[in-house]
């Protein structure tokens, strides 16, 4: 049970890392760091919303 969890939080680390380009900081300081970091969880979380209405949508 824990694997499949921890499977779901990984893909979206690896998701930041890959399309959200959160690889390598390009900021100085923790603030910076912390708002892009938030930035691109939030592109996560709008990508994601897309998909659910979509799959939620009748055919």
């Amino acid at each position: 049970m824990s694997q499949r969890i921890r499977k779901r939080v990984e893909e979206i680390f690896g998701w930041m890392k890959s399309v959200g380009g959160f690889r390598r900081t390009r900021y100085l300081g923790l603030e910076n760091t912390q708002m892009a970091g938030y930035l691109v969880a939030t592109a996560y979380n709008l990508v994601r919303i897309v998909r659910l209405v979509a799959a939620a949508a009748p055919a």
